[in-house]
C-alpha cells in the first residue's frame, strides 16, 4: 500500500531522475490516483497551485502605491518642514488633502481590480485528474503533488511532473525555454544534471500539449515549479502597447512642464521676499495641480467599467490593456469554422474511393472516432452523430493509437478483431492520407492505386470542395503483431473512401462583415482548409475581391515578400500554425493593429503574436490562456459589440487626459504669472490642492459618460500632438479669462488678499468643472447630454465651491464670504468663458479636420475633449 501521509517535496526534488513507478510510492499515490480526501489534505497542507495570488497585490500595497509620486512625497516632506517651523495648522490641512486624494485614487483602483478579478474567475483553468479511480475535472488551483493528470492536445499543463505513459506526445515549452518547435516527450528517466530542455520524461507548468496524449504524475506545484523559479529570476514585462506608449510620452511632457515651472516660480517668489515655506508649498502645489495625478486610477476605473460592460455583452476581458488595442484594431484575422460558418458541422455522406455511398467506410470512420482519446474535434462528433446509439462490435478491442497532430494531419487507431487480425484505421486530410496509400479497398481485397486513379480522386475532391464540403479520407491496412503502433505504421495504406461534411455559412454574415468594414475593420480569413472550400465560404459570406495565398506559396516567400503580399490578400488557405504567426507578424510590421480570433491548439502562436488575441469560452485551454479576450459566443456580432465598447472606453480615458490637462495648464500658468505681479500669492498652497481635489471627484464619473455612435466608427489611435494642441488652445483661452478675473477681483476686492483668493478659488473651480461639459463633445453642448453621474457630480461640486466660503470649513482654508456683486461678476465671467469655449471648440475641430484631411479618422475622434 502506498503511504497516505503527505510526502516531503525534498524527497522528489530531482523527480525526473526516478522512474514513475518509484515516484508513485514516494509521493503516496497509486495508478488509480489520489482519493478525494487525500487531495483535500494535501491542498490544505501545501496550498493552492498558484505561482502568485489570484487576487493580485494586497490592498496595503495598492494603497502605498498611491503615495509613490515624487511630487506627493516632496509635498509631504514640505508639510513636515512647515510643522517644524510653526505652521502646523496649514500643514495639517495640506497633508489631509494629499491623503484624501490618494485615498480616492486607492478606492477607485481597488474596486476596479476586484471587479476585473471577479470577471476573470469565470474563465478558471480546469484540469482532467484521476481521483478515486476515475477521471474528474477540477480547477487547476486544486492540483496537488501525487495527482495523476490526463493530458491531450490543446491542454495547458498546470504543474511539473513525470510522464507515466504517453502516446505520440509533443509539448510546446516556448514559455520556459524560448524554443519555438514542440519537443517529444515519453516515459523514462533523465540525467540528474539535465536542464529543462533535456528532461524528456518530464512536463512543466505553463507548457502546452501540441499533440498526443499522456498520463502525468505531478511532483511539484505552485512556487516549487520551474515556471515559478524562472519568474522569480527574470522580471517579466508585457510588451508596451500603443496606448501605453502614449501615456508614457504624455507623462514625459508633463514632467518637462513641471520641471520648468516649479523652480522658476519658487525662485521668483523668493526674489520677491515672500516666506520660503509659503513659496515652496505654492510652487509644489502648482506642480501637483498641473498634473492629472488621478490618471492611473481613472485608467483603472475606465478600463474596469469597460470590462464590466463588455462582460454583459458577452466578452470577458482577461487583460485590461487589451481594451485599448481593441479600440485601435483595424484588421481582424479569423478562421472560418464557427466564425464565418455556423460551426454545427454535419456529415452528409460516406462514400468509397469511387464516389459511391458506402456503409463500410462509415463503420471504419465511426470505429476510429469512437476509440480515439486525443484531441476532441467537431468532425468526430459529426461522425458519431450519424448513429449515436451505434456501439462497437463485441469482437473489436482497441490495441493502440497514433494521435492527431498538425504536421501529419492524420489520426490512426489500431483495433484487434476476434479473428486475431490487427487493423489500423486512419482518417485525416485528403492529401496527407492519400500520400500514404499504395492501394484501394475493393471487394476482392486491395487493388493498386495508379496515377489515373489518383488524378480522378483529386478531381472529385476539388469538385466537392468547390461546393463547400470539407473532406476527410479514410484508409486502413492489416498490421503484423510485431509492428509498433506509431506514425511509422501509417504506410502502404489502402484507401477506403471519403467522408463529406458541411458547415454552412452563418446567416447574416454579409451584414456583419459590412458592419465591421463600416467601423474601419478589414477581415482576413486564415484557415487550414483547402483553397476551394475557403473560396466557397468567402463568396457565400460576401468577402469582396478576395485575393488568395496558400500555405505552399507562403512557405516559398521571404519575410519581405510576405510583408508586401499580406495587405492585399484576404484569404490564406492551407495554412499551418507557424504560418499563421508569420502572417500576423507581417501585418503588424505594416503598421496595422491586428486582432486574431482562434480557438484551437494550433492558434496559440498567432494569439500571442497578435496585438489582441481573441478566443471563445469553448476553446482549448492553451488558446484561452493565450487570448486577451474571450467571447462567450463564437459570433462576430459579439465582437462587434466589444469593439464599440473598447472604443468607448478608449475615448473616455482620453477625455480625462485632454480636459484635465488643458484646464490645469491654463489655471496653473495664470497663477504662476500672477504670483510675479501681485503683492500676495493668488492662492495659498492648501487652496490649490483643495481646488484640485474637488475638481477631480467628477472625473471619476467620466467612465460612465456617453460616447456618440459616430465617434466609435473608426479605430482609435493615440495622438500626443493632438493632446498638446488641445491643451495649448483651451489652456490659453482659460488663461485669458483668468487675467480678466484677476483684474475684476483686484478692482472689486480693493486688493484684499482673502477676498481675492476666495473669488479666484470659486471662479477657477467652477469653470474647471463646467468646461468638462462643453468640450466633452464635438456637438453643441445643448445637443449632447453627459451621463447622469458626470452631470450630478459636476453640479454638486460647483455648489460646494460657491457655498464653501460661507462655512466654517471654508475658514479653515482661508476663504471668506463673497459680496453679492463679486459673486455676480464671477458668474458673468464664467458664463462668457463657457460661451467662448463653445465657439472655440467648433473652430478647433474644423481646423483639425483641415490639418488631417482624410486621415482624420485615424485619430481619436475627440481625444479626451469630446465624444
Amino acid at each position: 500500500m502506498p503511504q497516505t501521509t503527505n510526502p516531503s517535496l525534498l524527497d522528489v526534488a530531482d523527480y525526473w531522475t526516478h522512474p514513475a513507478t518509484e515516484l508513485l510510492s514516494v509521493l503516496g499515490s497509486r495508478t488509480a490516483g489520489l482519493t478525494s480526501g487525500e487531495a483535500a489534505d494535501r491542498l490544505k497542507a501545501w496550498g493552492a497551485n498558484r505561482v502568485c495570488a489570484r487576487h493580485g497585490q494586497p490592498a496595503l500595497v495598492v494603497l502605498l502605491r498611491q503615495f509613490r509620486s515624487p511630487l506627493v512625497l516632496i509635498l509631504i516632506v514640505a508639510t513636515m518642514i512647515s510643522v517644524a517651523v510653526g505652521q502646523g495648522h496649514e500643514a495639517a490641512i495640506i497633508a489631509a488633502i494629499v491623503f484624501l486624494s490618494c485615498a480616492l485614487s486607492f478606492t477607485q483602483e481597488w474596486s476596479a481590480s476586484r471587479a476585473v478579478y471577479a470577471l476573470q474567475a469565470r474563465l478558471a483553468h480546469k484540469v482532467n485528474v484521476r481521483r478515486d479511480g476515475r477521471a474528474v475535472i477540477v480547477p487547476a488551483d486544486e492540483v496537488v503533488p501525487g495527482d495523476l493528470i490526463l493530458l491531450s492536445a490543446g491542454d495547458l499543463i498546470p504543474a511539473d511532473g513525470v510522464i507515466v505513459e504517453a502516446s505520440d506526445l509533443n509539448v510546446s515549452e516556448a514559455v520556459l525555454t524560448g524554443e519555438t518547435f514542440p519537443v517529444v516527450k515519453a516515459a523514462g528517466v533523465s540525467p540528474a544534471d539535465a536542464d529543462i530542455s533535456r528532461r524528456s520524461n518530464a512536463v512543466f507548468a505553463g507548457a502546452s500539449v501540441r499533440s498526443g496524449t499522456a498520463t502525468v504524475l505531478i511532483a511539484a506545484t505552485a512556487n516549487q515549479t520551474e515556471f515559478a523559479r524562472i519568474a522569480r529570476a527574470v522580471a517579466r514585462q508585457a510588451p508596451e502597447t500603443d496606448f501605453s506608449k502614449g501615456i508614457r510620452r504624455f507623462g514625459n511632457l508633463m514632467t518637462q512642464i513641471m520641471l520648468a515651472m516649479a523652480p522658476i516660480v519658487l525662485v521668483a517668489n523668493l526674489l520677491l521676499h515672500r516666506p520660503i515655506i509659503d513659496s515652496l508649498l505654492f510652487s509644489l502645489a502648482l506642480a501637483v495641480g498641473i498634473t492629472p495625478e488621478l490618471l492611473p486610477a481613472i485608467i483603472s476605473v475606465t478600463l474596469a467599467s469597460g470590462a464590466r460592460r463588455m462582460a454583459a455583452d458577452g466578452v470577458i476581458v482577461r487583460r485590461l490593456e487589451a481594451i485599448e488595442n481593441l479600440g485601435s484594431m483595424d484588421i481582424l484575422c479569423t478562421d472560418k469554422t464557427g466564425t464565418l460558418t455556423q460551426g454545427s458541422i454535419r456529415m452528409d455522406a460516406a462514400v468509397d474511393w469511387s464516389g459511391a455511398p458506402s456503409n463500410d467506410v462509415l463503420q471504419l470512420a465511426m470505429t476510429n472516432a469512437r476509440l480515439q482519446t486525443g484531441m476532441k474535434n467537431p468532425l468526430d462528433d459529426a461522425i458519431l452523430a450519424v448513429a449515436p446509439s451505434a456501439r462497437l462490435r463485441d469482437d473489436q478491442i482497441k490495441a493502440g493509437e497514433v494521435p492527431y497532430d498538425f504536421e501529419r494531419k492524420r489520426l490512426s487507431v489500431a483495433v484487434r478483431i476476434s479473428s486475431g487480425r490487427l487493423l489500423l484505421i486512419c482518417k485525416g486530410a485528403v492529401d496527407n492520407v492519400l500520400a500514404q496509400c499504395s492501394g484501394a479497398v475493393s471487394s476482392g481485397g486491395s487493388i493498386p492505386l495508379d496515377a489515373a486513379s489518383r488524378l480522378a480522386m483529386l478531381e472529385r475532391f476539388r469538385s466537392w470542395s468547390k461546393q463547400g464540403f470539407r473532406i476527410l479520407a479514410v484508409a486502413c491496412r492489416n498490421l503484423d503483431d510485431s509492428e509498433a503502433i506509431t506514425r511509422e505504421a501509417e504506410t502502404r495504406l489502402d484507401l477506403a473512401g471519403f467522408l463529406l461534411f458541411m458547415d454552412p455559412p452563418k446567416t447574416g454574415m454579409g451584414e456583419t462583415l459590412k458592419a465591421l468594414a463600416g467601423r474601419g475593420i478589414h477581415l482576413k480569413m486564415i484557415t487550414g482548409d483547402n483553397r476551394y472550400v475557403a473560396r466557397h465560404v468567402a463568396d457565400a459570406v460576401g468577402l469582396t475581391a478576395p485575393a488568395l495565398l496558400t500555405g505552399d506559396e507562403i512557405g516559398r516567400m521571404s519575410k519581405d515578400a510576405l510583408f508586401a503580399a499580406v495587405g492585399r490578400t484576404d484569404i490564406f488557405a492551407e495554412i499551418d500554425p507557424d504560418q499563421k504567426e508569420r502572417i500576423i507578424a507581417a501585418l503588424r510590421r505594416a503598421g496595422h493593429v491586428v486582432g486574431y480570433l482562434g480557438d484551437g491548439v494550433n492558434d496559440a502562436p498567432a494569439l500571442h503574436e497578435a496585438d489582441i488575441g481573441i478566443s471563445v469560452d469553448t476553446a482549448v485551454e492553451v488558446a484561452r490562456e493565450a487570448a486577451d479576450m474571450v467571447l462567450l459566443r463564437q459570433d462576430l456580432s459579439v465582437l462587434l459589440t466589444g469593439v464599440h465598447d473598447g472604443r468607448r472606453t478608449f475615448v473616455n480615458t482620453l477625455k480625462y487626459i485632454s480636459i484635465t490637462t488643458s484646464a490645469n495648464f491654463g489655471n496653473m500658468i495664470s497663477m504662476a504669472l500672477a504670483s510675479f505681479f501681485l503683492p500676495f500669492l493668488p492662492l495659498a498652497a492648501k487652496q490649490i490642492l483643495l481646488n484640485n481635489f474637488l475638481s477631480d471627484i467628477p472625473s471619476m464619473a467620466i467612465a460612465t459618460d456617453r460616447v456618440e455612435s459616430n465617434i466609435t466608427r473608426a479605430p482609435k489611435r493615440w495622438d500626443i500632438g493632438y493632446i498638446r494642441r488641445f491643451m495649448i488652445v483651451f489652456g490659453l483661452i482659460s488663461s485669458a479669462f483668468d487675467v480678466l478675473t484677476f483684474l475684476f477681483l483686484l478692482y472689486g476686492s480693493d486688493r484684499a488678499e482673502a477676498l481675492f483668493q476666495t473669488g479666484w478659488f470659486v471662479e477657477s473651480l467652477v469653470t474647471e468643472l463646467a468646461i468638462v461639459l462643453v468640450v466633452r463633445t464635438r456637438r453643441p453642448i445643448w445637443k449632447s447630454h453627459p451621463s447622469r453621474w458626470l452631470l450630478s457630480l459636476s453640479a454638486g461640486m460647483s455648489l460646494i465651491a460657491v457655498a464653501l466660503p460661507y462655512t466654517l470649513a471654508g475658514a479653515w482654508f482661508g476663504l471668506v464670504p463673497l459680496p453679492l456683486p463679486i459673486l455676480f461678476g464671477v458668474g458673468v465671467i464664467t458664463f462668457i468663458y463657457l460661451a467662448a469655449s463653445e465657439l472655440a471648440k467648433h473652430w478647433f475641430f474644423r481646423n483639425e479636420q483641415r490639418r488631417h484631411g482624410r486621415r482624420l479618422h485615424l485619430r481619436p475622434a475627440v481625444v479626451g475633449a469630446g465624444s
